[in-house]
């Protein structure tokens, strides 16, 4: 058994998980809020991002999604690029003006969720782009002791090797 809503803001979650760019236009010009969230918090944009669907993200951000809105825990659509290692999308959310540095309910930022999850072509992209390595999470640790924490080598070597390299 499927469940199926009529609500269009639902539509609008399900063409955005599917990348449906016909009926995502369609529900953006009949005036269907980009920005409502869902019951945790996730955005449309949230979710776009997270399922690899850059051509839904550009739409919903041309159509003025919010491109630092936080779910429920405080998590962005970046920090999700971070989580999964999409770096195209995440240019494409800087473009739009992501905030590199919002920090999460733990205090988790995108640099600190590249690092974790070992997505080192994240963890360099971020490093580039002036992610601030500086920031610490509710635990006091920075994305460079998360690294050596985790074990994550490739990490490490990345900032040792960038110039403003904490312990």
């Amino acid at each position: 058994m499927t469940f199926q809503s009529t609500r269009p803001v639902d539509i609008l979650f399900d063409a955005a998980r599917r990348g449906d760019l016909t009926l995502l236009k369609q529900l953006i010009d009949e005036g269907v809020d980009v920005n409502e969230p869902g019951p945790r918090g996730f955005t449309p944009l949230i979710i776009a991002t997270y399922n690899n669907q850059p051509e839904a993200a550009r739409m919903l951000l041309e159509a003025g999604a919010n491109v630092n809105a936080q779910d429920l825990a405080g998590n962005t659509a970046l920090m999700g690029q971070c989580f999964n290692g999409y770096e195209g999308i995440a240019e494409l959310l800087l473009e739009y003006g992501a905030d590199l540095d919002l920090q999460n309910g733990s205090g988790g930022t995108a640099l600190m969720f590249a690092t974790m999850y070992g997505r080192t072509n994240m963890v360099k992209f971020m490093l580039e782009q002036g992610a601030n390595r500086e920031l610490r999470d509710v635990r006091g640790l920075t994305a460079q002791q998360m690294a050596a924490q985790v074990g994550n080598e490739e990490a490490l070597e990345l900032f040792e090797a960038s110039p403003e390299s904490t312990t």
